[in-house]
């Protein structure tokens, strides 16, 4: 057979089935393998089969060429994966042909896989860079409403992973779990930056207003939940269909600021009647207001921030986020540290500049 092969192929003989698994798991696999049934000491069906279960030569065409012809034999052979069984004594002809036939099997299965492998590439890398360019945008929109607030800071950065921090530590619990999917989590923490969007249409008048608000004011300022509901649903026509990231960036700027008790605005909305999305904003928006410095107030501790917020469990949020809140407070605490505004002093790990209306 090398004789009949090598004129026209680059032929390797293995003298057993040992020899040839090497060869085979080797640095330069040949192309296609023609195996005899009948060898010394492991035969070709077992060779097949350990050539199968290994990765480095899985991928490799086998052919039998043997004298045992009997159909079960045959039978066998394909069974085991071989693609092809000829049977001694041979006709040449017959041989190079189907040999032939092999290799362009095996060349056009090989382009096809790397052109599959290339399509599967690029399909990932465009999928990252819009990935990238969708989280740029809504960092990029999210800051320039917050930097008409003189007081923001890393504001967005730091809320952002307070909700993902409560949302995973919820992800399990039975009035939670059906939403906070891991597809879910990660649809909050990009849409998380756009809670409060809707600054960009409150006055300069109003919003850099150095001195608490008055009351009339304060109703102008709440318009900001609308006004960030109104300019995502404008996107969303846009583009003709909702989109996941969209409703959920909607439920967080419309409804962070509605408690739990039904006394926050725009709706007054209640208890399982606020969107959870909206629920996880609640907290952490009002955690970072309170470490945070305002031009009426110093900014609180941390500790004094976990025990306001454990006095509004139930009146301000719902008591099953403030008790996930109090399991993982020590993790807020890091996230205020790691994204502490620069001009701030270090205070009780929890004195920092910039936040959210409470």
């Amino acid at each position: 057979m090398f004789d009949l092969l090598k004129d026209e192929y680059r032929v390797r003989v293995a003298a057993n089935g040992e020899r040839a698994l090497v060869i085979a798991a080797g640095p330069q696999p040949p192309d296609l393998i023609l195996l005899d049934v009948m060898m010394p000491g492991m035969d070709g069906y077992t060779t097949l089969t350990q050539l199968q279960s290994n990765p480095a030569s899985a991928h490799i065409p086998v052919v039998f060429l043997t004298a045992k012809n009997q159909i079960e034999d045959e039978e066998k052979g394909l069974r085991l994966g071989a693609l092809d069984y000829i049977t001694k004594p041979v006709n040449p002809p017959i041989v190079l042909r189907r040999v032939r036939t092999q290799l362009m099997l095996k060349r056009a299965h090989d382009f096809l896989q790397d052109k599959a492998n290339y399509l599967e590439h690029e399909v990932q890398r465009r999928t990252a860079e819009v990935k990238d360019i969708q989280e740029v945008t809504v960092l990029t929109m999210a800051s320039l409403a917050e930097t008409r607030d003189n007081e923001t800071g890393q504001h967005i950065l730091r809320t952002q992973r307070y909700v993902r921090t409560l949302a995973l530590e919820l992800q399990h619990h039975p009035r939670f779990a059906s939403y906070l999917s891991e597809a879910q989590i990660e649809l909050l923490f990009k849409s998380a930056p756009l809670h409060d969007i809707g600054k960009v249409g409150i006055p300069d008048r109003i919003l850099l207003k150095p001195d608490r608000l008055t009351p009339e004011e304060m109703e102008i300022m709440k318009t900001h939940t609308t006004i960030g509901r109104d300019t995502i649903e404008a996107a969303e026509r846009r583009l003709g269909h909702p989109v996941p990231f969209l409703v959920c960036a909607k439920e967080i700027a419309y409804s962070h600021q509605e408690k739990w008790d039904g006394s926050g605005y725009p709706q007054g909305l209640a208890g399982d009647a606020i969107p959870i999305a909206a629920r996880l904003m609640a907290l952490a928006d009002v955690y970072d207001a309170l470490i945070s410095r305002r031009v009426y107030k110093p900014p609180f501790s941390h500790t004094q921030a976990v025990h306001m917020i454990e006095a509004g469990s139930a009146s301000h949020f719902d008591p099953d986020v403030v008790a996930a809140f109090l399991r993982v407070q020590s993790e807020f605490q890091a996230v205020a540290l790691a994204f502490a505004d620069p001009d701030e002093p270090d205070q009780d790990a929890g004195k920092y500049g910039a936040g959210a209306s409470v």
